[in-house]
Parts: C-alpha cells; structure tokens; sequence
C-alpha cells in the first residue's frame, strides 16, 4: 500500500480551489461544490470557511467533520484508477469520495444524481 501521509499533511485549502476550476471549467458553480463538501462532510459555510482559513489539512478535515454522510456508501466507480468502494484506508476512500463526486458534477451529473438521492 502506498504511503498517503503526504496526501493527509495537504492543506484542503490548497486543493479546494482545484475542485472550484474544475466545476467552473464546465459550467458548474462554487456553490454546487459547497453542497457536495456540506453533503459529504456536514460541515456548513461558517465551519467550512474556517477550514480555509486555517489551512486545514485533509487528515483533520475529514477526522473531524460533523457528520459523514451515511450514504457515501453508495458512491461507487473508478477515480484516479482505484474503485472507490474497495479503499481499504478510510481516510484515502473519504478523500476519493470527495474527488468522485466533484467529478461526476464536472461531468455533467444532476445534484440528485451526485448527491444520491
């Protein structure tokens, strides 16, 4: 298994711009990321601004979000070559999830669709 430590010290900060150009980049909108990080996570925009802001790394964003989503379980697929259903680290298959999602609304899925309802 690969040593992730490096992906875990990443300050979501640093990354979440990424997920904002790639939605926009299709004609998504901040907003739609919002909803899925909020979906996934529980955090809401006051606690999520404050992630930012204290440049939060992607092992403390996830350990300490408010309430995963019980149905990220039913997110499944390939992202960056791995299924994520299969992940055996938790952490990692928290971070795919996240990518997954933003993905499937860069490519045009419904909010319904991405956020399994």
């Amino acid at each position: 298994m690969k040593d992730n430590s490096r992906v875990y010290k990443m300050s979501f900060a640093g990354v979440y711009p990424h997920y904002i150009t790639k939605a926009e980049k299709k004609g998504r909108t901040k907003e739609e990321v919002h909803q899925i990080i909020f979906w996934l996570t529980g955090y809401n925009e006051e606690s999520f601004q404050k992630i930012l802001a204290d440049q939060t790394n992607f092992e403390d964003f996830f350990n300490n979000a408010p309430q995963i989503n019980p149905n990220v379980s039913k997110i499944t697929g390939v992202i960056c070559g791995y299924r994520v259903e299969d992940i055996e680290d938790k952490l990692m298959q928290q971070i795919r999830y996240l990518d997954k999602l933003i993905d499937e609304l860069a490519k045009g899925k419904t909010m319904e669709k991405i956020l399994r309802e």
